[in-house]
C-alpha cells in the first residue's frame, strides 16, 4: 500500500526517512541546500530535532547539515517512514 503523502521536512520526526519532492527555496538559500545534496529525489534522515523544533539536523548521503525551522518548511517531502 504506497501512496503519495506530502508534508514539510519540518513537520518530520527525529529518525524519520523522507524524500525531497520540491524545495521551495528561492536564489542563495536555494542554491546552498542544493550544492548539500538537498535536492528533488534526495532522501532524507532527520537526526535531531530541537526542543523547540526551531532546528533541525539533517542526513543527505554523507553529508549532515542544520537547518532552521524556516529553511524546513521550504522543503516538501513524501514518503516519509
Amino acid at each position: 500500500m504506497s501512496h503519495l503523502t506530502m508534508t514539510l521536512l519540518s513537520a518530520c520526526t527525529k529518525g524519520g526517512i523522507a524524500t525531497v519532492v520540491k524545495i521551495n527555496a528561492k536564489g542563495a538559500l536555494k542554491q546552498r541546500l542544493i550544492s548539500f545534496g538537498l535536492m528533488k529525489g534526495a532522501e532524507v534522515v532527520m537526526l535531531e530535532c530541537g526542543l523547540t523544533k526551531s532546528t533541525y539536523e539533517i542526513k543527505i548521503g554523507n553529508v549532515t547539515i542544520a537547518l532552521r525551522r524556516e529553511e524546513a518548511e521550504l522543503i516538501e517531502v513524501s514518503d516519509v517512514h
